[in-house]
């Protein structure tokens, strides 16, 4: 593992860690710069194709969904952990699925119901976007659905 700091080539691991995800955590140092840094490993599984509303296809980018689920969950008080385990358990379904393709829909459904559980606020961001709330009355309608589950 190449140091982010001064790109020294090798690293000595300080400490490893495996969490319930089967992600392995490891804590390094650099010979060279002397500065720590932290690495994530996850197997990479098969990962399906996702299908967009106008049938294009794209492949899958968790970071492009961590992306989304964070603007959604600006300036709440939703810590950075559980936003990066809804990712987790949302590319750990796809996996499991084992499709070659799956709709974006099926996606934003999860991230839907994730942060429905996460942050009501987060969600309601999420939703207008997703749901394509374009109008008061329609948001509205949903904000009232959300409390009457509540």
């Amino acid at each position: 593992m190449n140091c982010p700091f001064c790109g020294e080539p090798k690293t000595r691991v300080i400490d490893t860690d495996k969490d319930e995800g089967n992600t392995v955590h490891r804590r390094r140092q650099c010979p060279a710069c002397g500065k720590r840094f932290n690495t994530y490993e996850r197997p990479l599984l098969g990962i399906p194709m996702v299908v967009k509303a106008d049938n294009s296809r794209q492949e899958f980018s968790r970071e492009k969904l961590l992306r989304g689920i964070r603007i959604a969950c600006a300036k709440r008080p939703v810590p950075a952990e559980k936003i990066e385990q809804l990712v987790d358990d949302i590319e750990r379904e796809l996996q499991m699925e084992g499709q070659r393709e799956i709709s974006s829909r099926v996606i934003g459904d999860k991230v839907i119901a994730g942060l429905k559980s996460l942050d009501q606020i987060a969600y309601v961001r999420y939703a207008i976007v997703y749901l394509q709330l374009d109008d008061l009355l329609s948001l509205r309608k949903e904000i009232d659905r959300l409390l009457s589950e509540s």
